[in-house]
């Protein structure tokens, strides 16, 4: 059968045959094992129901290893034979374009060069999975491949649900993911219900099928980095070291970013599979494995002032106390090992080998959660001395502050706050995500890097003509998007789909979208995907993270994340997603997707300028709210915008009433 051929049958009447463990593939590590002996009976009743009766008998006991070895079933026989890649839309089975674009973007997030465990179907984060097993891709991409514009597939966790009747504006497919009781959504209760099938961890874009590899937080990485630094000198970064650990999926954006910012980078990382990856596609420049090394190397290059990216592999706790004994000074610091999952792969243990904290952590699980708590306590007591002598470091968002402390390091400033700030209180919040910028982004479903490219001119030509009249408040965010879409082919920064990341607030990303549909109206390039990272505005309540800069007590409220994807739902989008989960960790935080076809026509025209001001806008009024000036400078220009918008606007208490 044809590629087309095998998407139109979804799971097999007839079993394939089984598929070998790949060793050769990056694989998730060995889940716990959590269930008794009646609830992995219940996860072998649950898995059996994608297959006919006549089948149970045989995938029993292949199902029933799988559940023993790996602690999750991940149905590897199922797998296709075909090759995982974003194909053109024009090579996919669809009835509606729309859900072939969504086929597209699926494949895109499971693609080898993208995903980091592909064949467990996790794209980032050590457990951001795009589905739960095999069956579930098979069916969603038949259901999408046959569906019409008027139904609606939806996915809870993972799992299709069914088509169900609807309208040409409603979204095509709605995604849950991880949608627990609150009482039942602590770390264990993850490890719990996902063995048993039921539930899955999205991360952000995984489960919302938009990420679009390490580019996706790149963008972001690099105004981190430049703010960063203009916060501890005026001169730039040339010659300034920034130390930071992980090279997965999303932090494997770190060196790359690192060198746009022009300062010199050492990312450690345990991994060598991961080190290597990030290697080949050029994202890091150099690999070194001896401490001794790197630090001879780290001297060099701050003398020269080079801009130059670095690879150790080994534990970052290595890194942060031999720099401490080595005298070499760190001007930035951060982490982005995946501290939101810390007990099953996110973060590793200083003094074990990759492959005995893999064995420690599926074994052994409690002693494996003593060991990575002596090695946070190890990190922060390094840390701490390197700030002591001037470091700027700050947390990534990753839950480093949060596990420190539950691990008894010396991390707090007092009882309710810590000594470091998380990026968004310090950078991200104030000086973008209140202003309504954000990671938006988009992907040519015609595959072609020439449309791409004409893509990034038109995003240019907006910019530029929008920075002419942008008020003072703004127009630093403004040169810093034009110097990064400018610089954007350059940086070779496409993995897998070809595919933009840009921060731009509601007025650009509706300008730039209005253009791109034009140029697709007018037969220039192809369809576009729009997108953006949950990472932003209005999509996401995480107190320790997107909503850290909110201090009037509503940043342990999730209103906002569900009102973004409810209000986005009709208002446009082509699909939706609303998440547990995130970078911060299951049952830290709530966060909503979507995602929208540009087909060149006046519906799309019309869905693109009512959702995007809407998605960029909902963040900006609660943000408002809070009493955070900037986004009440934002929620005034934006009702000087547009007359139908009114937003509830705080009064300001003067203290000294109180």
């Amino acid at each position: 059968m044809n590629f087309k051929e095998q998407i139109l049958t979804g799971i097999p009447s007839e079993l394939p045959s089984p598929k070998g463990y790949d060793p050769q593939v990056n694989h998730a590590p060995k889940r716990k094992d959590i269930l008794s002996v009646e609830e992995k009976k219940l996860a072998l009743k649950n898995a059996l129901r994608y297959f006919k009766q006549e089948h149970h008998k045989e995938l029993i006991p292949e199902f029933k290893e799988e559940l023993e070895t790996y602690g999750r079933i991940y149905m590897y026989r199922f797998r296709p034979d075909y090759d995982m890649y974003a194909r053109p839309l024009n090579e996919y089975p669809f009835q509606s374009e729309q859900a072939g674009a969504i086929m597209l973007m699926i494949q895109n997030n499971l693609n080898p060069a993208v995903a980091q465990h592909p064949h467990e179907l996790i794209t980032y984060g050590g457990n951001g999975a795009v589905f739960q097993n095999w069956a579930q891709y098979l069916l969603t991409m038949q259901y999408l491949a046959t569906m019409t514009d008027e139904q609606t597939l939806h996915m809870y966790s993972g799992h299709p649900m069914g088509l169900f009747p609807s309208s040409k504006d409603a979204p095509r497919v709605v995604v849950t993911n991880g949608m627990m009781i609150p009482n039942y959504s602590k770390p264990d209760d993850w490890e719990k219900y996902n063995a048993l099938g039921v539930t899955q961890y999205g991360q952000m874009t995984a489960g919302s099928y938009m990420y679009i590899g390490p580019q996706g937080i790149v963008h972001g990485t690099t105004i981190t980095i430049l703010n960063a630094g203009r916060k501890i000198a005026k001169d730039g970064l040339a010659g300034k070291l920034f130390v930071s650990a992980g090279l997965g999926g999303m932090s494997g954006a770190q060196p790359k970013a690192g060198n746009i910012a022009g300062c010199i980078s050492v990312v450690a990382e345990v991994n060598e599979k991961a080190i290597n990856t990030r290697h080949s596609q050029g994202w890091v420049d150099e690999k070194v494995s001896d401490i001794q090394v790197l630090i001879d190397r780290v001297r060099k290059v701050k003398q020269g002032k080079e801009v130059v990216s670095i690879a150790y592999h080994g534990n970052i706790v290595e890194v942060w106390e031999a720099f401490a004994e080595a005298d070499i000074h760190i001007e930035l610091g951060s982490d982005q090992t995946s501290l939101h999952n810390p007990w099953a792969g996110g973060y590793y243990p200083v003094e074990l080998s990759f492959e005995e904290a893999n064995q420690l952590m599926s074994e052994k699980p409690e002693v494996f959660k003593i060991k990575v708590q002596e090695s946070l306590r190890r990190q922060v007591a390094a840390i701490n001395k390197h700030t002591a002598n001037g470091t700027y470091f700050f947390d990534y968002g990753n839950a480093f502050l949060l596990e420190a402390a539950r691990a008894g390091a010396d991390i707090m400033k007092n009882d309710q706050e810590f000594k470091y700030p998380s990026y968004v209180q310090d950078i991200m919040g104030p000086m973008c995500f209140d202003y309504g910028f954000g990671p938006f982004r988009w992907v040519c479903t015609s595959g072609k890097p020439e449309d791409l490219e004409v893509t990034d001119k038109l995003a240019c030509e907006v910019l530029e003509e929008m920075r002419k009249t942008a008020p003072e408040e703004i127009q630093q965010q403004m040169a810093d998007n034009i110097q990064w879409i400018k610089g954007a082919a350059e940086n070779k920064l496409v993995v897998g789909s070809q595919a933009r990341i840009l921060y731009a607030d509601a007025e650009g990303r509706i300008k730039i979208a209005t253009a791109f549909n034009k140029a697709v109206k007018e037969g220039k390039i192809g369809s576009v995907v729009l997108g953006r990272d949950h990472h932003d505005v209005s999509g996401t309540d995480s107190p320790y993270r997107e909503t850290s800069n909110i201090y009037d007590g509503s940043q342990f409220t999730a209103d906002m994340a569900i009102q973004n994807v409810i209000g986005d739902s009709f208002r446009g989008a082509t699909w939706v997603s609303i998440h547990n989960g995130g970078g911060v960790g299951w049952g830290e935080v709530m966060n909503g997707g979507f995602g929208m076809l540009l087909d060149g026509s006046e519906e799309a025209q019309q869905r693109l300028e009512n959702m995007l001001f809407y998605d960029v806008n909902n963040g900006i009024a609660r943000r408002s709210w809070a009493r955070n000036n900037e986004a009440i400078f934002a929620a005034k220009r934006a009702m000087s915008h547009n007359p139908n918008l009114k937003i509830t606007l705080p009064e300001i208490v003067d203290d000294s009433l109180l």
